[in-house]
């Protein structure tokens, strides 16, 4: 399960590659380490139509039954819960420059994953949702109104396999795929939930940073 990943591509970058028109995220920072329940740029179809850059929460909310926890990881999406959220409208690209996946080994080890070693943009394919309540962290807990996100996943390709058999997120790495899970029809949207070429994608980093910044994820790391 990919519960870290990073984006380390200024905002124009990220608006080229999306073709996103509306841009309401502000002076957008580089973004080395992102941890589920943060606040991350996404690309969405806003209610005019146009296609929009903004802040949303990483974490969506689960199935009745299911706990609490939020979802970050989207699977089964044969289950009627995940159906309902399948519409153009709810679908949305979440930008990055790699992911990092930990070893089931003690002590866990990350690997950090890219197109290559220069990390250039992706997309993950993601579903959005607003939603109502309190989110964030305990030391601070946000309250109010939210839009949050999830990404797919699917089977592991064999660059992945070895460190997370499991899943691997879906990747999209061409503005025609970004456009076709954004604006196609949900069969055309769903052929993307596929293992990336195992050739398209790289180890570009393994094993903690020395200077690793400790946040409310699993453990301290960074990319490197």
């Amino acid at each position: 399960m990919c519960n870290l990943y990073s984006l380390t591509k200024g905002q124009d970058a990220i608006r080229a590659f999306t073709r996103a028109m509306r841009d309401t995220t502000g002076n957008l920072p580089l973004l080395p380490a992102i941890f589920p329940d943060r606040l991350a740029p996404v690309v969405h179809r806003a209610q005019d139509g146009t296609r929009e850059l903004a802040m949303m929460r990483w974490g969506f909310p689960p199935p009745p039954n299911l706990g609490g926890r939020p979802v970050t990881n989207i699977r089964n999406l044969a289950s009627p819960y995940w159906r309902g959220w399948l519409k153009p409208g709810w679908r949305c690209l979440v930008p990055a420059s790699s992911f990092c996946e930990y070893t089931d080994s003690q002590p866990k080890v990350p690997h950090w994953f890219a197109l290559d070693p220069s990390r250039p943009l992706f997309a993950f394919a993601g579903l959005w949702r607003p939603w109502s309540g309190t989110r964030g962290t305990k030391a601070e807990p946000a309250e109010g109104e939210h839009r949050l996100f999830a990404f797919l996943t699917c089977p592991a390709n064999d660059v992945v396999r070895p460190i997370h058999a499991k899943a691997m997120p879906v990747l999209l790495t061409t503005q025609e795929e970004c456009d076709t899970w954004l604006e196609g029809t949900t069969e055309d949207a769903l052929a993307l939930q596929r293992p990336l070429p195992d050739t398209a994608l790289q180890v570009v980093a393994t094993g903690q940073r020395e200077d690793g910044l400790r946040e409310d994820g699993p453990e301290p790391s960074l990319p490197f």
